[in-house]
């Protein structure tokens, strides 16, 4: 009886884990889908509740921290009009959260609109009872690049 017991808490547990790590998961990606709308919409009050205050951010043309990608989206320098999202895999490792996505931006970009093919990677990390972004990075790929899940 008693190894039944055990048996029985053993599987509970597992799927209780199980069921909040794909929880916790979906939360990331959604997160990460509303920060591309964000972007879009240039709403800077909800990036700056994102975005750590020592995050990084690399582009193509160069890296900066929060400060200037929040001055960037705001006055319209890089306009992120559009990120189609191809493909997105999440993983989590304790309190960090790995997110890439593979993307087509459409951006405007002084004066002109621009569509590039990048996976961006973008980092996480809980902080009290928020998720915020330490690292997003665009990596320019082929159109046939895949992310492996």
């Amino acid at each position: 009886m008693k190894k039944h017991l055990f048996l029985l808490t053993f599987i509970l547990l597992s799927a209780s884990y199980s069921f909040s790590q794909t929880s916790t998961e979906q939360e990331i990606k959604k997160l990460s889908m509303d920060k591309w709308q964000w972007m879009a919409d240039k709403d800077v009050s909800k990036l700056e509740e994102l975005f750590d205050d020592k995050a990084k951010f690399v582009h193509m043309s160069g890296s900066w921290k929060t400060d200037r990608e929040l001055e960037i989206i705001e006055t319209g320098s890089i306009w992120y009009k559009n990120a189609e999202v191809h493909d997105t895999a999440v993983e989590i490792s304790g309190n960090t959260a790995v997110v890439w996505n593979r993307i087509t931006l459409t951006a405007h970009v002084r004066g002109s609109d621009v569509e590039n093919e990048f996976t961006v990677t973008e980092v996480y990390q809980k902080q009290g009872k928020d998720w915020k972004m330490l690292v997003f990075t665009f990596s320019s790929v082929r159109d046939t690049h895949e992310i492996e899940h």
